[in-house]
């Protein structure tokens, strides 16, 4: 699992949103974008992508990206 490639599938759950906003240091529950629905594509995506499940509890407890990569990376 590479956080390059992590932070790439996360952007592409976003429709409207630019993905030069995507950065390890994006905080994703600020973008506009994101809503509870979001919550379920992205847990979605690190399952189908990385094999790896994510709760919504991990989610809540992720302030920006690299922190969910890093949650995902220890499960996997």
């Amino acid at each position: 699992m590479d956080l390059k490639d992590f932070i790439e599938k996360f952007a592409e759950q976003f429709e409207e949103t630019e993905i030069s906003s995507f950065s390890a240091n994006t905080s994703f529950k600020e973008l506009e974008e994101w809503s509870s629905l979001m919550s379920l594509a992205i847990i979605a995506m690190v399952d189908e992508e990385y094999g790896v499940r994510v709760k919504g509890d991990d989610i809540k407890d992720a302030n920006t990206i690299e922190d969910l990569f890093k949650i995902a990376l220890s499960r996997s």
